[in-house]
């Protein structure tokens, strides 16, 4: 009792804002390698307490000389994770719902090209824009500023075409650039079947929210990157259920 009468308001909001803001970075790092990695942070810090408490006095240097460049480790394991928060921070989204009819329109388009071009065996890389910010990746692309069509993806996903190699990227319901290089994944838990498309969806989405429909020049298959993880589309319904589960409103409330 009296600890609670020398409690301030101030300590209330204090600890729930520290609540937050932990539970936040939790959410965000919550099945990225940056999750592992803190366990590996916890358990290290029971091994600190642990020499501590026998006495082991080279292992208890050991850790404390590693506890002191804490900071700069921190920044470099988990740099996705902190660069993805960041953009979260004051970015608008731009494809935030799918309830206009160019959306819609938009979200159709990408379905049919994606099929069109599984059917000719034709590599393609789609990235929709979400909440973060993908324009470090337009700015090294070919600037478009096109709607989205079928017969625009065919075309700039053409063998003979000088862009297609890179990715498309999608804002709302227009191509903003063309030929973009995405960052690869860095996990050595990707199928050795997968070539650089697959691991390209896979790096962006790890370390943005964007989702990437991948068509596999080898197979024809059809995959859906989103939260550095991919699943596969065998037809055009689920393709089409897929991204419009991943894109409808309801799963943008919920998205962290």
């Amino acid at each position: 009792m009296e600890l609670l009468k020398q409690l301030r308001w101030q300590d209330v909001v204090d600890i729930l804002l520290v609540t937050i803001i932990l539970y936040r970075i939790l959410l965000i790092i919550k099945g990225t390698k940056a999750a592992r990695m803190l366990i590996g942070l916890g358990l290290l810090l029971i091994a600190f307490m642990v020499a501590r408490y026998f006495e082991f006095y080279t292992i208890d240097w050991l850790i404390q000389s590693f506890w002191s460049q804490i900071v700069i480790v921190l920044i470099v394991l988990f740099q996705p994770e902190i660069r993805r928060a960041l953009a979260h921070m004051g970015e608008t989204s731009f494809f935030s719902s799918l309830s206009s009819l160019e959306e819609f329109k938009s979200l159709e388009e990408i379905v049919k090209g994606s099929v069109a071009l599984s059917n000719r065996r034709l590599g393609a890389l789609i990235v929709i824009e979400r909440e973060t910010s993908l324009k470090d990746f337009v700015e090294v692309g070919t600037p478009l500023d096109a709607r989205v069509s079928k017969e625009l993806l065919l075309s700039i996903f053409h063998p003979t075409s000088p862009i297609h190699d890179g990715a498309i990227i999608i804002r709302g319901n227009r191509i903003v650039a063309a030929g973009c290089f995405l960052p690869l994944t860095l996990t050595t838990e990707v199928s050795k079947s997968f070539g650089t498309r697959h691991r390209a969806a896979l790096g962006l989405t790890e370390e943005t929210d964007a989702v990437a429909v991948v068509v596999s020049e080898e197979t024809g298959d059809i995959s859906i990157a989103v939260g550095g993880k991919l699943e596969k589309s065998p037809d055009m319904s689920s393709l089409r259920d897929n991204l419009t589960s991943i894109l409808s409103p309801s799963k943008k409330r919920r998205k962290v």
